[in-house]
């Protein structure tokens, strides 16, 4: 693998894993969850918009798109924020997230008929032993609703990828312009209802805040994202997704340097535990 692709990978997996800290502290400053995931997918469409020039694709794709749309759009980043804005620490919500791997395995196995060899069972199981034993954890006892949470974004993830397999001959650039703006609808709507004051919170959005969103929105959503689809036109899914286990570091680091986060040792053991399972589960074929 080419040096300048491993540095590409390597900002990728360190824009993935920021997104957790820096989601935290916009979420901090009291911006509601699902308002701000709205937000996101909207600026997201807003910077797509010049590419979809309004392309209806083909009619044989409009059930697994409104699925990816659904899943991706709205579920992923929902969950994901509601997670966080329950989390009273970053970390455990990160390594959660790994969860996405051993979902996607699991979903790959039940509705495209992908085998699942004795190996794969045997890593999957692993990985979700490490997130239980992070869930007993005493120091995280409050925060069991949260990782609840982010195993549904894991899931949502993961099945979001299932449809999208069905997605690969169509742009990325189309795809993703259409699942932006359905969690701009979808979340706003929700938002609206749930949350109430929508309109007076976006114009509360203190300048800071606004920096974290747009970081999230387009390094994060966008950039790293179709950088990653990039790099699988001279890669294979088996070379690529490896590195996919190290934006747990990259987050962690941040987290630290962020909001002085020191884990603690059955932490320490449940993440090496699933981040060491999702990197061999990604390297079986």
């Amino acid at each position: 693998m080419l040096i300048k692709h491993i540095v590409l990978l390597l900002l990728i997996n360190f824009l993935h894993g920021s997104a957790f800290p820096l989601g935290k502290l916009a979420l901090n400053s009291s911006l509601p969850p699902i308002l701000m995931a709205s937000i996101r997918m909207g600026i997201v469409f807003l910077c797509l918009l010049p590419f979809w020039r309004f392309e209806i694709p083909d009619k044989k794709y409009f059930l697994s798109l409104f699925g990816f749309s659904i899943l991706m759009g709205v579920g992923v980043f929902v969950f994901m924020n509601l997670a966080l804005y329950e989390a009273q620490t970053v970390s455990p919500i990160i390594i959660g997230a790994q969860l996405a791997i051993p979902f996607g395995v699991l979903a790959s196995s039940l509705f495209i008929n992908e085998g699942i060899s004795i190996k794969k069972w045997f890593l999957i199981i692993v990985a979700f032993s490490g997130v239980f034993i992070i869930g007993f954890d005493p120091n995280l006892k409050n925060q069991v609703y949260a990782l609840f949470l982010t195993a549904c974004m894991a899931l949502c993830f993961a099945l979001s990828q299932v449809f999208a397999r069905h997605l690969k001959n169509l742009d990325i650039k189309l795809t993703s312009s259409y699942m932006s703006l359905t969690g701009l609808i979808v979340l706003f709507i929700i938002s609206y209802f749930v949350e109430g004051n929508s309109l007076n919170h976006i114009k509360n959005i203190n300048p800071f805040t606004w920096l974290l969103i747009l970081h999230s929105s387009i390094l994060v959503t966008i950039f790293a994202h179709m950088t990653t689809f990039y790099l699988y036109r001279f890669y294979t899914v088996g070379q690529v997704l490896p590195f996919y286990s190290l934006f747990p570091i990259f987050g962690l680091v941040q987290t630290f340097l962020i909001f002085n986060e020191i884990p603690t040792l059955l932490f320490g053991i449940g993440g090496i535990i699933v981040v060491s399972s999702v990197f061999l589960l990604q390297k079986i074929k």
